[in-house]
């Protein structure tokens, strides 16, 4: 009996070791998302994109107010932002890589709301003497020069902030959840930002009807000097809220020690090129110093971000959506001027923009509704052919004599156009996120966006070149 009784116990510790280590073994399920961060996530994003988008109106109408008909401030505003976009963008990609979460939100949001706030006084002071072109030209000069330094370094703090956001905490706060959370976080995200472009630009051009231009600039430096405090706040408190982020912030700061250490242990290879021998002439002293430059290229951050981004197995989908950038078919500053002189009443540009802003946020409902019956990759198909179907309405107003009716049917084939557009960019995004590894995220979205702007500088130069209205409505009907 006893030896019976010792087997039983010893048959129950067995038992219970087992059903332990099944539990050990079995994968544990991520904590569920609390809503309020979620949210605050929501509020901050919402905060940033309003005061990007804002000025991304405003300032448009601020560079064609300073020299009316024509549109070359604008057009070397765009262009001087989209530059600076296209070159510093992987670098502000593998900047964000590099830091831990609390310093890039620091200097991001120190940095925009900051150079907006600078770049609203100086098209304050631009605007308050109306005449200043022709009393003092220096002045003149340096105030725009500065306004638009400051607008560049605004922008680039604003990619910074969305690499973050778009690209890696959304990531991150869904993992081990069904992929239908990072879909909906998605949908919202580009949700918020299309909304700022659909009611930022009301909400500015209300304060310049009513009140004056000089109040919409005052308004928008006090705007980016309150909402800073707010913003960071919010990202703080969904920083400390989400184990996940603290998690991914850990493993980030040991990728880069581990680079640091890496990179002061490597053996250092001294290589003698062919003809350098003592003894034997060589090549000359220039054709050594060429070589080192290259090589000195070839290792820098800027060439190493765009190796990254090109092996990747999503450069396709990557390349195909910034090829979409360079175009004019927006309700961007050329179009919109175009427009405007060949006479199509300002009320109905502004209802166009609306329609289309619409549009494209409907894509924010559609895109998860598709995403969930289809794959990523086929609703992206799907919306690219979507998108160069509505265009083709553009490619038919050519052949319409009519100038007010060939603004029409371009105003609405680029309108219809949106929803195909913002679609295919959401999927892009999602197959970038899903199939780009946690250490090269940030790099990859960094070199998207520098890819995208430097098609859309395209587009700003040949505003340039075409600055007269009257040439260029022929480009905006017949590009």
């Amino acid at each position: 009996m006893e030896n019976e009784t010792e087997l039983r116990v010893v048959h129950q510790e067995e038992q219970q070791h087992r059903e332990e280590g099944e539990e050990e073994a079995q994968p544990q399920n991520p904590p569920p998302l609390r809503r309020r961060f979620v949210r605050y996530l929501y509020v901050g994003y919402f905060l940033a994109r309003w005061s990007a988008r804002t000025w991304e109106f405003s300032v448009a109408l601020y560079m064609i107010h300073l020299w009316p008909n024509s549109l070359l401030l604008a057009a070397i505003y765009g262009a001087i932002e989209s530059g600076s976009t296209a070159i510093f963008g992987p670098i502000v990609g593998q900047w964000v890589e590099g830091m831990d979460y609390v310093k890039v939100l620091r200097l991001w949001l120190l940095f925009q709301n900051l150079s907006y706030t600078i770049a609203g006084g100086a098209v304050i002071k631009l605007l308050l003497v109306s005449d200043l072109k022709s009393q003092n030209l220096p002045v003149f000069a340096i105030l725009v020069v500065l306004t638009n330094v400051a607008g560049a370094i605004g922008v680039l703090s604003t990619l910074a902030g969305t690499i973050l956001i778009e690209r890696d905490w959304a990531v991150v706060m869904s993992e081990g959840h069904p992929p239908a959370v990072l879909t909906r976080m998605n949908s919202v995200i580009r949700g918020i930002d299309l909304s700022s472009k659909l009611l930022s630009p009301v909400i500015t051009g209300l304060i310049i009807s009513f009140v004056s231009l000089k109040a919409s600039a005052i308004t928008f430096a006090a705007w980016a000097t309150i909402t800073a405090w707010v913003e960071y706040w919010l990202f703080i408190f969904v920083y400390s809220g989400v184990p996940a982020i603290a998690r991914s912030n850990e493993r980030r700061i040991l990728r880069s020690r581990t680079k640091q250490v890496e990179g002061t242990d490597a053996p250092v290879s001294v290589s003698i090129a062919p003809g350098t021998e003592e003894g034997s002439t060589g090549n000359p002293p220039s054709r050594t110093g060429i070589w080192k430059i290259l090589d000195r290229v070839s290792k820098s951050s800027f060439v190493g971000a765009w190796r990254i981004y090109f092996n990747q197995e999503v450069v396709l989908p990557g390349v195909s959506l910034a090829l979409l950038f360079f175009t004019v078919l927006s309700f961007g500053t050329l179009m919109t001027a175009t427009l405007q002189w060949v006479g199509i009443p300002t009320y109905i540009i502004g209802i166009g923009r609306g329609i289309s802003a619409t549009v494209g946020l409907a894509a924010t409902f559609v895109y998860p509704l598709m995403q969930s019956r289809l794959s990523t990759l086929r609703t992206g198909l799907w919306s690219f052919w979507s998108q160069w179907s509505c265009l083709l309405v553009c490619v038919g107003s050519i052949w319409v004599k009519k100038d007010k009716l060939a603004s029409y049917m371009l105003m609405a084939g680029v309108a219809a156009s949106r929803l195909g557009l913002w679609m295919f960019d959401l999927s892009v995004i999602q197959q970038m996120q899903d199939l780009v590894s946690e250490s090269d995220r940030c790099v990859v979205g960094g070199v998207q966006n520098s890819l995208q702007s430097a098609l859309d500088l395209m587009a700003y130069l040949l505003g340039i070149i075409v600055s007269n209205p009257k040439v260029n409505k022929n480009c905006t009907l017949h590009f």
